[in-house]
């Protein structure tokens, strides 16, 4: 069965299933004729019988002493080179991403045996799950339908029940693929519960998880897969792990060790990969360029890498090189999230005319994505929010939060596009939310900042839009520069700092006369009235706590809004 798509394929795409006829002669993967092995040939006599035994002693003696002249002994014994499609089965194996030119091999090995082996459910499954792959890595949505349609007919040659748990796993991955994640926890929770120690769902269980903004499953996930399969698989995961939760120095290290351990290229191009987006997010261009050219050396077709280092160009101000690097990306990796990367540095260039084609190429792609069952929604919301109609936006990313897609960016997303709809006191809730996670994102902490600004708590405001340009002082080529005008706009804060981190001593509390205590003495009365107000006497109970609400003076200027944040916390 075909389930390849029907346009001509390109060079960069899996090969066809093969178009001759099972039953042609001419085919060199001919079935033979029915019928021509029905009747078997006559038993041949003695005399012909022991002259082939004779012919094929000689033969293989001679054959025998041409083999130990002709091969040297040391080649006797040499392990066979593994082949592009064993190489792809080790990878898969290990859980490691193969290199696609060996998941292409894999791909076409597989269309040919299914041909005719229809009934071979682990070779659908593979097959199946090696489409999810391949349009993962591509940017090519069109293969996850031949996917699903190859797993499908995996669960139908044997249900998931009797065995087929790798259908299942593969149908989990295309969920997550196609960012349904309620989907995929459901498919991977099934598997793990029919088979606990089956170490290829957690993976799939992890990005459900993740998709979901469930940090406790998946760090329980994420755990459980580093008992079962060691290495750098575990390793990688375990990074992403500390890197969502914003513990950089923990995920640094992990990911170092992943990329020393790492050995075949796909998986160390991957891992170095890792380390240039983790240098990206502290604010080291340089560290990042290094980086992502690290694993273009090795892997040459890592366009992510390519996308990562047209970023950190940027920051260095390399704006020429950067724009090259986004449009080789773009071309040979299009992922949505990219295209609206380079529109707004064109957009920041005034480049508008660019920026529009940029734009209306995206809308191509979202909408290339939404055929084929894939839900761009964020990467449409954030164009909406800052490009297009908020409100739309808005709409969008209640729909995620809704389906349970509660992840940190999401929120985020969320409470941006409510501020930018002029419901800054909602969005206020999504965003906080985003920065709680502990995830270091430097527009996280710029979009808080702003709407906070956009609120009056000028304190906060400062301190978070100072975070974003302390976290990363180039994220945005075109909200980095808004960051900065911000905080000019909100000055520097008063001397004494804010006036509710700073109260003033609180009043004393009188005694309650004895009766048994004499009248104070009328010289007493004769004291300066000022004494009192320079030195407060320390009463012998306790006095009651301060209020944290308590103002104390601001020299801000009046109408600042340093002195509206002063006047504002006098407020009850």
């Amino acid at each position: 069965m075909d389930v390849m798509p029907q346009q001509d394929p390109e060079s960069r795409r899996p090969p066809e299933p093969s178009p001759h006829d099972p039953h042609d002669p001419q085919n060199p993967y001919a079935m033979p004729a029915e019928g021509v092995t029905a009747v078997p040939p006559p038993p041949p006599t003695l005399r012909t019988t022991l002259r082939r035994a004779a012919f094929g002693a000689v033969a293989a003696g001679v054959l025998l002493a041409g083999a130990l002249v002709a091969v040297p002994d040391g080649d006797r014994d040499a392990p066979k080179e593994p082949g592009p499609v064993e190489r792809a089965e080790a990878a898969a194996t290990a859980g490691s991403p193969a290199s696609l030119s060996d998941l292409t091999a894999l791909i076409g090995d597989r269309q040919k045996w299914v041909e005719s082996h229809p009934d071979d459910a682990p070779s659908w499954a593979t097959l199946g799950s090696a489409y999810v792959e391949w349009g993962r890595r591509s940017a090519d949505a069109a293969y996850y339908g031949r996917a699903e349609e190859a797993l499908k007919r995996s669960l139908d040659a044997r249900p998931g029940e009797r065995g087929n748990g790798e259908a299942w796993v593969g149908l989990a991955a295309l969920a997550n693929a196609r960012h349904d994640f309620v989907a995929a926890k459901r498919w991977g929770e099934t598997v793990r519960k029919q088979d606990p120690k089956a170490w290829s769902v957690y993976p799939v269980l992890i990005d459900a998880y993740t998709g979901l903004g469930d940090v406790k499953a998946a760090t329980a996930a994420t755990e459980k897969f580093g008992e079962l399969r060691k290495g750098v698989p575990a390793l990688a995961r375990t990074a992403d792990l500390y890197r969502g939760q914003g513990w950089r120095e923990d995920a640094l290290a992990t990911a170092r060790e992943a990329a020393d351990r790492a050995t075949e290229p796909a998986e160390k191009a991957e891992a170095l990969h890792r380390l240039g987006e983790l240098a990206w997010e502290r604010g080291e261009p340089e560290e990042a360029v290094a980086q992502f050219d690290a694993a273009l050396r090795t892997d040459s077709g890592h366009h992510a890498s390519l996308a990562g280092k047209a970023r950190a160009l940027v920051a260095l101000e390399r704006t020429d090189e950067a724009l090259a690097a986004y449009q080789s990306a773009v071309t040979g990796l299009p992922r949505p999230e990219y295209v609206l990367e380079l529109g707004e540095l064109y957009e920041s260039l005034e480049l508008d005319g660019d920026a529009r084609s940029q734009y209306e190429e995206l809308g191509g792609l979202l909408e290339q994505a939404k055929a084929a069952g894939v839900d761009e929604s964020v990467i449409r919301a954030r164009y909406e929010s800052d490009h297009g109609d908020p409100a739309v936006a808005v709409e969008l990313l209640r729909g995620q939060w809704k389906k349970q897609h509660r992840s940190a960016a999401v929120a985020d997303a969320l409470g941006w596009a409510l501020h930018r709809a002029g419901k800054s006191e909602e969005g206020l809730e999504y965003v906080q939310q985003a920065v709680d996670t502990g995830v270091r994102n430097a527009s996280y902490a710029y979009h808080l900042g702003v709407i906070e600004q956009k609120l009056a708590q000028y304190g906060p405001a400062r301190r978070h839009l100072e975070e974003a340009l302390r976290t990363n002082p180039a994220f945005s080529p075109l909200d980095a520069p808004k960051a900065r005008e911000a905080l000019e706009t909100l000055g520097e804060p008063s001397p004494g700092g804010p006036g509710d981190t700073q109260p003033p001593p609180p009043a004393p509390v009188p005694e309650p006369k004895r009766e048994s205590e004499p009248e104070p003495k009328p010289e007493r009365k004769q004291e300066p009235e000022q004494e009192p107000k320079q030195e407060s006497p320390r009463p012998e109970a306790p006095a009651p706590a301060p209020s944290k609400t308590a103002p104390a003076p601001s020299k801000a200027a009046p109408g600042s809004p340093a002195a509206v944040e002063a006047d504002a916390s006098k407020s009850p």
